[in-house]
């Protein structure tokens, strides 16, 4: 008998120190986003959490946290992360490439540098629209192709960068665009995220 091995995760390998890649506070465009546009205790879902920073910060501030990741390091990572602050936030393993959302579950999702592939990008983005409820927001920073010039992070893969105009097109017919913005900004986001950076920021409602 021929024993397969099973391809390695590569998420469980970056996930894999004891260390935060990412840190371990939340991404500054959400927590500003959120302060200002959602109210306690809110249902959010947070797909392509990693190791739950974001995750764990909003259920600091009292909401109902989802974390969905395909990393199950990055899960364990963060269920010890909010053991930490004494909170709850529950975990789903999956990938995006399928994975769909209870519809009309939730009030807001968080997607913070969940860089899809174009095969299945738009309808993955379709799919966790169809998860908010209606007047739910989505609240997402992205790298924007500009992007490939710096080096503090991020895919150096074009069709996994996102524009404005890009976000439109996927959500179109589902989510009202409130903010459509790219531009500079200086990241401090644990040893993955440092320094100069182009990035897209994009908000919307749920119609």
């Amino acid at each position: 008998m021929t024993l397969m091995n099973t391809p390695a995760n590569p998420w469980d390998e970056r996930f894999a120190g004891p260390d935060y890649k990412y840190g371990t506070e939340p991404n500054a465009f959400l927590r500003a986003q959120a302060a200002e546009r959602l109210r306690a205790p809110a249902e959010v879902l947070v797909p392509g959490d990693g190791e739950g920073r974001n995750g764990v910060w909003l259920a600091r501030q009292g909401h109902r946290v989802t974390s969905v990741d395909y990393s199950t390091v990055g899960l364990q990572k963060t269920q010890a992360l909010a053991a930490q602050h004494g909170v709850a936030v529950q975990t789903v393993h999956a990938d995006l490439a399928n994975w769909a959302p209870p519809p009309e579950a939730y009030d807001a999702l968080a997607l913070v540098y969940v860089h899809l592939p174009a095969s299945f990008r738009r309808s993955a983005h379709q799919r966790l629209a169809a998860g908010l409820r209606p007047g739910g927001w989505l609240i997402l920073e992205a790298f924007h192709p500009a992007q490939l010039a710096f080096d503090s992070g991020g895919p150096k893969d074009l069709d996994m960068l996102y524009t404005p105009a890009l976000l439109d097109a996927d959500f179109e017919a589902r989510l009202e665009p409130v903010l459509r913005w790219d531009g500079i900004v200086e990241l401090s986001e644990g040893p993955g995220h440092q320094g100069r950076a182009h990035v897209t920021r994009w908000v919307g409602r749920r119609r």
